[in-house]
């Protein structure tokens, strides 16, 4: 349960929260940013390093290609102006993990700027800006033998250190913490639909710090910034603002002054603790990196990389409103990955009813998948053999009960739904003559049900058509035995 400090409930509406996002994304480039080491996650520690990415005296970074043409895409994506010209920065700090003891970053001259993202929460829309967009170096990673507070050692694993970082900042303009979080799930259902970061907060390759700060409602002036790191969720960015807003709520109603610094979000304890006090841009000293020359973007590249730019999530749901007749959820879900959704227009084109193809897919289909690759399950089960399956269901050959344990043997075997109906004889019985003796024996060795069908109790008739249906082993086409069942019935009570 989170801790909330004590008097957060004070004068809630006295102030207004101000939010900003700084959210680093990293890039899926097969290579580090400055050097030819590869950027697998996962590999033995220090083991995919050289001297460039170590920092040793005497080397010379060159810039990754790949990684400024997947930070245009996203810019591009984000509304941002692409800049014809930025330059890389050295910034200065010392940490164990940061071999040089400066990160070669952009400062005054980032690759974008001033675009927006929209955000939608509780059915509004708003667009919420970015204020730059610039690359640079991923740092290492440090191990410590125990907590932070308590490690007698700390190990650390250079793997990381070069690998490219796109960093985008966002305006103050986020005003709650649900607000903040739906901007961070915006952000990432566009960089992984762009394929230029896979999004995984878990392993750290999509990782936030939040800016918030409070003002008297009405005031122009920001309030006093403190920022908050470890945030690797969507549920932790909510948590920690809502804490982080309640604790500066609770000393500002007793007149505490909120002083500008690093907190640490602590998801086990669910609140925030202060780390150190918080550099301004002139504490890291800032100077344009000597060996690398300015980036010149060449206009017609950044054109080239726009007319490759893939239909974005928010264009995409609303294309399914509007095209399939989905509900804005439905839609919300089909695309919230772009191989999900992709499966889903290819199924449609096989099979056309928008509606049946999507609720097979959030139901049986996500339920397989159960939060695994959905590109492996549509190798074994191809859009044009889901669209198979459920023409059979529509045809009547089989019920939409069997239909499932097909669809689970599919999955198994990778078979299409004919070939597995056909081997196992579970075709459906349609034929009014033998469902007519089967529904006679089942009503006969079911009085009591007939009485109390007779007394006005309908349920009665729905455990005969269950008693049918498990007579016939599933088979029975449902529609058909429910109107045999319902002319017998009114036959009794007449």
């Amino acid at each position: 349960m989170a801790v909330t400090p004590p008097g957060a409930d004070v004068n809630p509406d006295r102030y207004e929260v101000v939010i900003g996002l700084e959210v680093h994304a990293q890039l899926r480039t097969r290579s580090k940013m400055f050097c030819g080491c590869p950027t697998r996650f996962g590999a033995p520690p220090n083991s995919q390093t050289c001297p460039v990415c170590q920092g040793m005296p005497g080397v010379l970074p060159v810039v990754n290609r790949r990684a400024v043409e997947f930070g245009i895409r996203t810019a591009l994506a984000f509304h941002c102006r692409v800049n014809a010209a930025c330059r890389f920065a050295r910034k200065h700090y010392y940490y164990p993990d940061m071999p040089k003891n400066y990160q070669i970053s952009q400062y005054e001259e980032p690759l974008a700027e001033d675009g927006f993202l929209e955000v939608d929460v509780d059915g509004s829309s708003r667009a919420i800006g970015i204020q730059r967009l610039h690359l640079e170096e991923d740092v290492g990673k440090l191990l410590h033998e125990g907590t932070i507070e308590t490690a007698k050692a700390s190990l650390v694993d250079f793997n990381r250190s070069g690998v490219p970082l796109m960093e985008t900042v966002s305006r103050p303009e986020l005003r709650s913490p649900e607000e903040a979080a739906a901007y961070l799930r915006a952000f990432r259902a566009i960089v992984v639909y762009l394929d230029v970061c896979d999004g995984n907060m878990e392993e750290g390759s999509l990782r936030c710090d939040a800016n918030v700060s409070l003002r008297p409602r009405g005031a122009a002036e920001l309030g006093t910034k403190v920022e908050i790191k470890n945030l690797n969720s969507f549920r932790n960015v909510e948590r920690a603002l809502k804490f982080e807003v309640a604790r500066q709520t609770a000393a500002l109603a007793v007149d505490e002054r909120i002083v500008q610094e690093t907190r640490l979000w602590d998801a086990d304890r669910e609140v925030t603790r202060s780390m150190r006090s918080k550099e301004y841009a002139h504490d890291y000293r800032y100077f344009p990196e000597p060996d690398l020359v300015p980036l010149q973007i060449d206009r017609r590249w950044v054109e080239e990389i726009r007319a490759e730019l893939p239909e974005l999530p928010r264009a995409r749901r609303q294309r399914f409103v509007s095209r399939y007749g989905l509900s804005l959820s439905t839609s919300d879900i089909l695309t919230h990955h772009g191989p999900l959704a992709d499966y889903f227009e290819a199924a449609v084109t096989e099979f056309p009813d928008a509606k049946a193809v999507s609720n097979w897919i959030l139901s049986e289909f996500l339920r397989v998948l159960a939060g695994g690759d959905e590109r492996v399950l549509s190798m074994k089960v191809p859009p044009r053999n889901l669209a198979g399956l459920l023409r059979l269901i529509a045809d009547g050959t089989i019920s939409g009960k069997i239909a499932k344990d097909v669809f689970s043997t599919m999955v198994d075997t990778g078979e299409d739904a004919p070939t597995i109906v056909r081997r196992e004889g579970l075709t459906q019985v349609a034929d009014e003559a033998v469902l007519d003796g089967i529904i006679d024996a089942v009503m006969a060795a079911n009085p009591k049900a007939i009485e109390d069908f007779k007394r006005g109790k309908t349920a009665a008739k729905k455990a005969l058509v269950g008693q049918v249906m498990k007579a016939t082993g599933g088979k029975a086409n449902p529609a058909l035995v429910d109107r045999l069942l319902e002319d017998k019935l009114s036959k009794i009570q007449t």
